[in-house]
């Protein structure tokens, strides 16, 4: 009786405290409620009251609310919080506070008493506040948010419960709920609109205040939260039916953001259309199939397939074609809308849009009323088939591809149901006739591509079993994609066991394409036949046997079939693998011995290798040792990781090698033996370590085997590479020592070593240890005074070549011709490598290329410049084979960024004089290079001044003037040459320009490289005007071919990059307005400049302006061509008439 008396009265306590005398005691009762610690339950105490405790709390409360909003009237509240201040407007602020407060906890009292109103009870006075406080959203002031998140709780749940005035709150929770989801990123106020969603339809859309509700819903249509959460998508959805007119507004928004939006997210917008079409009715149903659907079919048609939006279109698409087969009504309206644009997009003129008519067609097919009897279904059907046929003999080859994906799909997906003599005719147009389509390489490459889909359908592979080997010889196809996927096509054969791959393409071709393909092509071939001739599943002799079979069908096959053998199984079977061969070795080894009466016993057990193989046996006995040390190679890596392995493997081959040497004479066992023994530390094979030097000094020159690469290989893997160094420079010539007095010459004691000196074997040995990373890694690991000593030797060659060039018939001291040009080189090289190994010394070596230079511009140059052509050509080769390689090293030490500043200008300088001394041109690709280097790295390196910096561009600039001088003094007088200059010289001409372009835009190197681009297609488009006799060959261009040969060159180089074509533009209209391009034939050359580029891939608006200018410095010359009837007068009314129509255009 006590609880009961006491709860009784803590109801009329709470009651009777909602006045604004006890308004403390209601604010304490709210914050019990609200603090979770405590036992106080507002929602347990309003359920407890009676109707009469009920309504008089809900008069109560309007009153209070009614009093407090009299006594404090909200339109002021925002204008305290801006004001701020101190003295009254602090105490207006802290009055503010507080009623906010009272309104905070009277909503709060609300909100729990909407959940118990019965419909027996008059709430006309909750309804009155809630009103109250819908109205008083408005005025609360911006820092304000626990207030307006409780009345947008109240809105939401007097909406919910269907009370009267639910409209008003109803928008009043959408339009607060909607701002706030596009403010955070949370998916809680998503999920609460999408339950109110349905608020939405009480705003009125033709009204001015729904203005902010668009543009805030065209903002969720872009908006990644909304698209990724499902309740976003379903409320989405439902946008669409507010409005007919807004449906045209939705579109145009998703349509714009289409191109950015993630792969992911276009599933998601294609939902959302569907299930706005699956839920709407009478026009809003129209619009959406109209306005929506048919438009993404119109643009699935139409776009260019290069357009980024294309396969967004398409994806939406697919969506719609996939749910045909689980929805109703999908393949109808599917059918309906396709009809008026689908079978006219397959008859367009453009290939492009009969191109991507035929992919919709076959994602879509069959396009077809289900509503349609059985006859005309029919008819339907066949004649989706015949659009078929004529996709596959369509004249474009993209059609052609689409229609071979069509036929590969719609097989595989209806096989049961299509008729038998369909499916036959079009799989043989297929493989008989389009796998061999001689015009382009993409349609017999889709036949393969397209045929895995078929093979995935079980029922197709006894056909295909038949009609496969016919196209057997796609595997020698000329195309790389179509050998690709035509060894795929095999490999889907072999994994679904459609038929024997080996029928489809018998293994004689296969090998042989395994033998000299590409690498994409013959890991593919290795897949395919990787457990033929290693079933690592059977016994190990098998594998073995497998071996030497692959061996004797094909020897190269078999090298590059075991080159990609790791890559498909585990390194620990390729080890076992060379431990199989090498007991076959051993086997036949002593099978060998036996027969020879030396050894009765001991012998293993026989296996059939011991019938087929035998030591006599060259070719197999050396094709076995190669592979041993190809897949010693593949897995070299993990035996050094492996410690174990490698002494265990090391161990056996150290243990029979020497005997392998004996028995294996012959060369083609050598080199691979050898290799075997560079993989082995010297001190396991210590009588063969002690003679490689031996046999490298007894090799004679001009007719030195290849085995001197493996012997230099096992010198520096051994870590003996100063053992060749000293017999390199023993055997190249030394620099003459200064004569002493004769009695000190008397008392030394001379040794004359009477081997042969061998300075060509020298130099062959010298270049295989340079041009390899790892031996050369070893070269410059000896002692510097070695190399020093090296350098200097091979600095004798310049010598030899001067020699040659200044003596007629002069024979050289030390090299042959050819010995010394390769010395040269050399030299040259080796300075480089020296500098970069020993750079913290200084620029010593550097100095050492310098040297060369000035010995070029010496001693070189003057010679070219003071002989007679008819002696020059004599020694043409050697001048020209001195200055190629000079300049191909300078260029690689810019690449690599050891030349500095200085170096380049002396480089640049040096190029100058070559330009000014050699005819024939020979270098130009290479200065190019050079250009392009020296531009590229004076952004890398630190530059001591800017005077230098400008000296160095002005330098550049002067080159690249003087080049392209040559380059057209070369098509005027020799125009054969000029066009080979012209091909050999486009690709580095387009690296430089481009180079410069990018990184030295708007600078005045950037500008004088193309006004000199300028320059020189001007100069020649008006040398040509000029020497036309008859008027009528003065017709402006149609197309780049138009122009004379240098300016074609030049000005399809700069149409190649848009970056270009504006900077071009730019410059050009410069030129055209300071006057320095003047006179009507200049300026018609300029006129036929723009015309060409204006049809180029890349125009730009800056094309118009220069036509502009051109015109009206044209008009100047007006008076004086009325004067006379000349070739000016004709060029002045012909460009002033073209320009005029191209400006109006």
């Amino acid at each position: 009786m006590k609880h009961s008396s006491s709860v009784m009265e803590k109801r009329d306590t709470f009651v009777q405290a909602v006045s604004k005398e006890m308004i403390g005691e209601f604010l304490q009762f709210v914050q019990l409620a609200e603090d979770a610690s405590d036992l106080f339950n507002l929602n347990e105490l309003l359920d407890e009251l009676s109707r009469k405790q009920k309504e008089e709390l809900w008069e109560r409360l309007k009153n209070l609310l009614t009093d407090v909003l009299l006594e404090s009237p909200v339109d002021g509240w925002q204008t305290v919080e801006t004001q701020g201040g101190d003295n009254m407007e602090t105490d207006h602020g802290s009055k503010m506070e507080r009623n906010i407060e009272i309104l905070h906890a009277i909503t709060s009292v609300i909100l729990a008493s909407v959940s118990v109103i019965n419909e027996q009870e008059n709430y006309e006075a909750l309804l009155e506040c809630a009103v109250i406080l819908n109205g008083v959203l408005y005025a609360l002031p911006e820092s304000e948010r626990k207030l307006p998140s409780s009345i947008q709780d109240l809105c939401v749940t007097w909406w919910e419960k269907g009370l009267p005035a639910k409209e008003d709150m109803g928008k009043t929770a959408f339009l607060m709920l909607l701002r706030k989801s596009l403010q955070t990123k949370t998916g809680a106020d998503i999920c609460r609109l999408w339950r109110i969603h349905q608020a939405l339809y009480c705003f009125d859309y033709d009204l001015e205040e729904s203005r902010e509700i668009k543009n805030m819903l065209l903002e969720c249509f872009i908006n990644v939260n909304y698209i990724k959460k499902e309740e976003g998508r379903r409320f989405l959805s439902s946008v669409f039916n507010w409005n007919v007119n807004f449906i045209k507004m939705i579109h145009g928004t998703i349509k714009n953001q289409l191109q950015g939006l993630q792969k992911s997210l276009v599933v998601h917008i294609a939902e959302i259309y569907f299930r706005a079409w699956r839920k709407a009715s009478g026009k809003i149903l129209e619009a959406v199939e109209n306005d929506c659907i048919q438009d993404f079919m119109h643009h699935g048609i139409h776009l260019p397939r290069r357009s980024p939006v294309h396969p967004k279109v398409r994806e939406v698409l697919s969506y719609f074609h996939c749910q045909k087969r689980v929805r109703q009504g999908v393949e109808e309206m599917l059918y309906r809308l396709y009809k008026p644009i689908l079978w006219r997009g397959l008859k367009a003129r453009n290939s492009e849009v009969r191109s991507n008519a035929a992919l919709l067609f076959v994602e879509a097919f069959p396009v077809r009323d289900p509503h349609l009897n059985a006859v005309e279904m029919d008819s339907e059907i066949q004649r989706q088939f015949e659009e078929l046929y004529s996709l596959l003999e369509d004249p474009y080859p993209m059609v052609r591809s689409t229609g071979i994906l069509g036929v590969c799909k719609i097989t595989s997906k209806y096989w049961e149901m299509m008729p038998p003599t369909i499916l036959i005719d079009l799989l043989k147009k297929v493989t008989g006739e389009l796998a061999f389509d001689t015009s382009s390489a993409d349609v017999r490459c889709s036949v393969f591509k397209c045929l895995p889909i078929i093979l995935d359908n079980k029922l197709s592979h006894p056909l295909l079993e038949q009609l496969l080997p016919a196209v057997r010889y796609s595997l020698h196809d000329n195309s790389e994609k179509v050998r690709v996927a035509f060894v795929d096509m095999l490999l889907k054969v072999k994994a679904v066991r459609a038929a024997k791959f080996w029928k489809i393409c018998p293994m004689e071709h296969i090998l042989v394409r395994l033998e000299s393909d590409s690498r994409p092509v013959c890991r593919r071939l290795v897949s395919l036949i990787f457990n033929s001739f290693l079933p690592v599943n059977q016994p190990e002799e098998v594998w073995c046997e497998r071996c030497v079979t692959l061996l004797q069908m094909n020897h190269a096959a078999a090298r590059r079939f075991y080159q990609h053998a790791h890559e498909h199984t585990a390194c620990t079977n390729i080890a076992k693998l060379i431990h199989v061969i090498r007991h076959c070795l051993n086997a036949c080894i002593r099978k060998a011995v036996s027969e020879c009466g030396e050894e009765d016993d001991g012998r293993e057990k026989e296996n059939v290798l011991d019938k087929t193989l035998s030591v006599s046996d060259v070719a197999s006995m050396a094709g076995l040792l190669e592979i041993i040390v190809i897949l010693w190679k593949s897995i070299h890596r993990s035996m050094e990781n492996n410690k174990e392995a490698k002494v265990y493997t090391i161990g056996k081959f150290a243990s029979v090698l020497p005997e392998y040497l004996k028995v294996f004479q012959d060369d083609r066992c050598k080199i691979p033996l050898f290799m075997l023994m560079s993989f082995m530390p010297a001190s396991a094979v210590p009588m063969f370590s002690c003679g490689v030097i031996s046999t490298l000094r007894n090799q004679e020159e001009g007719a030195a085997d290849r085995s001197y690469c493996t012997l230099l290989d096992c010198l520096c893997s051994w870590g003996h590479v100063g053992h060749v160094l000293e017999l390199i420079c023993d055997w190249l010539p030394e620099e003459q020592p200064q004569r002493k007095s004769n009695s000190a010459s008397k008392r030394k004691v001379q040794i004359h070593d009477t081997r042969p000196v061998k300075p060509e074997l020298a130099v062959v040995y010298m270049e295989y240890l340079l041009t390899h990373p790892k031996n050369r890694e070893c070269l410059l690991s000896a002692p510097q005074k070695k190399l020093n000593h090296l350098l200097k030797a091979l600095e004798m060659s310049k010598a030899d070549l001067e020699s040659m060039l200044h003596l007629p018939g002069g024979q050289p001291h030390h090299f042959s011709e050819a010995a010394a040009l390769r010395a040269f080189s050399l030299h040259c090289r080796l300075s480089i490598h020296l500098q970069h190994q020993f750079c913290a010394e200084g620029k010593m070596y550097l100095s050492t290329l310098e040297d060369t230079g000035f010995w070029l511009e010496s001693k070189v140059l003057p010679f070219i410049q003071d002989q007679e052509e008819e002696y020059l050509k004599l020694h043409r080769v050697v001048y020209q084979q001195i200055i190629q390689t000079y300049l191909t090293v300078c260029k690689d030490v810019v690449m690599v960024g050891l030349g500095d500043c200085k170096f380049q200008i002396q480089l640049l300088q040096w190029s100058l004089g070559i330009m000014n001394t050699v005819k024939g041109f020979f270098y130009v690709s290479l200065l190019l290079g050079i250009l392009k280097e020296v531009t590229g790295s004076s952004l890398k390196q630190k530059i001591d001044s800017d005077e230098e910096v400008a000296t160095l561009f002005d330098t550049v600039q002067k080159v690249f003037q003087k080049m392209l001088e040559c380059m057209a003094w070369s098509f005027r007088k020799q125009p054969e040459e000029g066009l080979r200059l012209l091909y050999s010289v486009q690709t580095p001409l387009h690296d430089f320009i481009t180079t410069v372009q990018s990184w030295h835009t708007d600078t005045p190197v950037h500008r004088d490289m193309l006004s000199t681009l300028i320059a020189a297609c001007v100069v020649e488009i008006s040398h040509r005007l000029r020497k036309v006799s008859d008027v009528e060959e003065l017709t402006p261009p149609e197309c780049l071919s138009d122009l004379p040969p240098f300016s074609r060159c030049l000005v399809g180089i700069i149409m190649k990059s848009p970056s270009v074509v504006r900077s071009f533009l730019d410059e050009l209209k410069a030129c055209v307005t300071s006057d320095d391009i003047e006179g009507i034939v200049c300026l018609t050359a300029v006129t036929h400049i723009i015309l060409v580029i204006n049809k180029g891939k890349h125009k730009s608006l800056t094309v118009k302006d220069v036509a502009a200018i051109v015109h009206r410095k044209l008009k100047t010359f007006m008076e004086i061509t009325l004067e006379e009837d000349s070739m000016e007068r004709f060029l002045y009314e012909s460009s002033s008439r073209t320009l005029g129509a191209f400006l109006n255009s």
